[in-house]
Parts: C-alpha cells; structure tokens; sequence
C-alpha cells in the first residue's frame, strides 16, 4: 500500500483491513486457515480502494464505506478461489494457488463461504440500491465467466466478443465498486453516472494490461508463469490482433498455439504477437481507456480523492504485475 492513491484514505483503508480480517472469522478451522492465507498473500485491493475514494469524493462522512469496500473484496476474492479451479492456475501472487495447495473443493467451497459473507454484510449495509447494484454485477460476471469457458481455444473470436467478456468479467466489479461507492453516498445522478463510467474504463484498462502482461512480463513480476493464457487456451486481444494483422504463416501458426494449447512454442508466439503490433495495439487500447476514465470524471467536485484516482489511472497503464 506504499502507493500514492492510498494516502488521501490510508485511515479508511487501515480500517478496511482490519474489517476484512475480523470478518473471516470462523467455527471451521480449515476455513480460517485458508482465509489467513488469502489475507497474507496481500493483492492490489484496487476494487475496495474504488469504493472508498468514491464515496469520499462524494462528501459521505458515514462508515458503511468501510463495510462495502470489505464485501467487494470479498467477492473478488471468491472469483479468483474458483477462477484458480477453472484455469487449473497453481500459481497467484507469487504463492501456491489455494487449489494448489489444499485442493480444488476446499478452493470451491471456502470461495463459497467468501460470497455468502459478503451478502451477509450487505445485508448489515442495508442499501437496497447497493445491494441491486451488487447483486446484478456478481450475475454478470459470472455469465462473462461462463462466456469465456465457452471461447476456450476458439480462434475466431473477435475483438468485439473479447472485450464483451472483459467487460462483464472483469470490469464490471471495478464499475460496480465505484458505482456504489457513489450510490451509498447519496451522489447527485450526474457524478454518480460519472463514478460508474470511471469504474467500468479502469476495469477495461486494468484486464487490457493485464493481458498485455501475460505475453510482455516476467514471472517474478507478474506472481503468475508467463503465457498462462495461451495454455489455458484464453484468447486475448494480441493474440486476436496478431491473427488480423499476421501474413498468412503467421496467423495460421497463432491459430495453431490457441488450438492446441500448448506452451512449448511460447517465445515463438510471444515475437509474432509483438512482430504483428499485438502488443502495441492492446497497449494503444488500454491507454484510450484510461483517457475515457479521465474523461468521466472530469466533472466531478475536485478533491484529493479525484487527484487519487487519476494517480490511480497512471499506475494501472504503467504496472508491472
């Protein structure tokens, strides 16, 4: 938490994690081995942060926002315990994936437990918009998880397809975040549709970098192996524009790698995709939406917490893992 965007609510956030660890709580002793162990592994807490800074920077002086950024990363968290099981991942943050280490039922069944929790101070919450905002995102992502298994080794998935999924998979709980935020402090619907937009351009940036990462990284940087999405057969935008722009032995080699699968000619398809641009244009893609995310807010009341997002912005084009 060493970044700048924390410091304008480094009291909140202290706060957050303080909730988030006395909310793990549990009779089961595997349950809150396992969470200890999701607790320590840290991670970016970018999505709770987003719910923080909203709400301050639409004036809320409550404590709600602290209870809502701990069910939003409860809800994260449970997404990465059964996206871990689905990809077969044994490797997050730099540590063994839960699956790895205890087995896909404890990953399933504790990411589970996570979900519940999260409804449970929800319900605490009391917000019947929040709690339809929240309610409507975790359905959408998990139809953008669904849309994604169906895409695996397709090599004829378009653009247009590829960032639906991301969209519903993955930015969908960055807007989410914000949106309530917004919405739990009562934000004029201008700034609140403000909020919302800012969330769903970050989330879009954040995957597109992160997709970008998979091909451009290292694994000591990422905490995840290099080229996991080619072998679990998730085809991504450089490999999308690496087919579009390819010659033809090019594009038939890429389709070749998300068909089969395998990672063993991985450099050869990493120098295609930056051969053809693939990077260069989900870089590209990225930073148009960082500047849709500045776009939408703009207008919104500035404040130290809007400087934080906008610093925000900046550290997810420039990130390294």
């Amino acid at each position: 938490m060493s970044h700048d965007f924390f410091q304008s609510v480094v009291d909140d956030f202290s706060a957050v994690d303080e909730l988030i660890k006395n909310s793990l709580t549990s009779n089961i002793p595997l349950v809150e081995q396992i969470s200890g162990y999701l607790i320590d592994a840290g991670g970016k807490r970018l999505r709770p942060l987003l719910v923080v800074l909203c709400a301050r920077a639409c004036g809320y002086e409550g404590r709600d926002h602290i209870k809502l950024a701990a069910v939003i990363e409860f809800l994260h968290t449970a997404m990465l315990l059964h996206d871990d099981v689905v990809d077969a991942s044994d490797l997050r943050r730099g540590r063994k994936t839960v699956n790895a280490a205890w087995g896909n039922p404890a990953s399933v069944l504790v990411g589970d437990f996570l979900h519940s929790r999260a409804f449970e101070m929800m319900v605490e919450i009391g917000h019947l918009r929040v709690m339809e905002i929240l309610s409507s995102a975790t359905n959408t992502i998990a139809e953008g998880e669904v849309q994604q298994l169906a895409n695996v080794r397709n090599p004829d998935l378009t653009e247009q397809s590829y960032l639906q999924v991301i969209s519903r998979k993955t930015a969908m709980l960055f807007q989410a975040a914000s949106h309530a935020g917004a919405v739990l402090a009562g934000a004029d619907p201008k700034t609140e549709s403000s909020l919302r937009d800012y969330g769903l351009h970050l989330g879009l940036a954040f995957q597109l970098i992160d997709d970008l990462l998979d091909y451009e990284g290292n694994a000591m940087d990422l905490g995840k192996n290099v080229g996991d999405d080619l072998a679990e057969g998730k085809v991504t935008l450089p490999l999308i524009v690496a087919m579009r722009n390819g010659d033809k032995s090019q594009t038939n080699f890429i389709r070749h790698a998300i068909m089969s699968g395998g990672v063993e000619n991985l450099s050869a398809v990493i120098n295609t995709v930056k051969d053809t641009g693939g990077l260069q244009y989900t870089e590209s893609s990225a930073r148009e939406e960082c500047t849709e995310a500045l776009g939408s807010i703009a207008k919104v009341t500035p404040s130290i917490y809007r400087d934080s997002m906008e610093d925000l912005m900046k550290f997810v084009i420039e990130r390294s893992n």
